[in-house]
């Protein structure tokens, strides 16, 4: 048992260096290269999408703004770090190489839009209220040192909570499996209700998580194949 266990610690090591290398970008390269680019791409989507997502602020209710703010802070990297314990402990090692791989390509997919293509979230661009503000005051504070106002496009949320959603199925829990297709409708409710992204941060979100599904499945199978019988 103990040595399977240690089998799953790169594996594992994989997943924190993304994470790692994620806090360095948003809190170090970030700052820099969006002072570098000089532009706001959110102009640009707003041209496209009008308004469509601001105008959800108009049917904000308490209740509502809690359950979506929850899930969207507080239930999401939950999720996340959850699912590896889990795939560790429980030795779902399919379910673990394809989150870490599909996480690593998903991060690295993103990573040049996040530095070089700019785009501030739905409420900052419509000069509305945070309603993550509005459920925790001053989580601001806590919540852009692991993200960035401008790091909108594509939905790290939308893209991680599918890719997440994916790997749980490659296990026989078919409950786990339902509970993470749960959050990730909630993810992509909560991300326009909350008036955060883009629809199309949500689109790209989705093909950025289908091209780290794919690449991911291609190279682990590729890794199957070489394995000695």
């Amino acid at each position: 048992m103990w040595s399977n266990s240690i089998e799953q610690i790169p594996w594992l090591f994989l997943i924190i260096c993304v994470v790692i290398l994620h806090l360095f970008e948003v809190n170090i390269l970030d700052p820099w290269t969006t002072s570098l680019v000089g532009t706001d791409y959110a102009s640009l989507f707003i041209s496209i999408e009008g308004t469509i997502v601001a105008n959800i602020s108009l049917y904000w209710n308490t209740i509502l703004l809690a359950f979506f703010v929850i899930m969207y802070i507080v239930v999401y990297p939950f999720i996340l770090w959850f699912s590896t314990v889990y795939f560790c402990i429980d030795h779902q090692k399919k379910a673990l190489h394809s989150l870490s791989i599909g996480l690593l390509i998903l991060y690295i997919i993103s990573l040049p839009f996040y530095l070089f293509f700019p785009v501030s979230n739905v409420y900052i661009t419509n000069n509305l209220a945070s309603s993550l503000t509005m459920i925790f005051p001053h989580i601001d504070h806590f919540f852009y040192t692991t993200t960035t106002s401008n790091n909108c496009f594509p939905s790290l949320h939308v893209g991680m909570s599918l890719l997440i959603c994916w790997s749980a199925k490659q296990t026989n829990n078919k409950r786990y499996y339902f509970f993470t297709l749960f959050s990730l409708i909630c993810v992509i409710i909560s991300v326009f209700y909350l008036a955060i992204h883009w629809i199309i941060d949500v689109i790209g979100g989705i093909l950025v998580a289908t091209a780290a599904i794919i690449i991911s499945n291609t190279v682990l199978k590729k890794r199957d194949d070489h394995e000695p019988i």
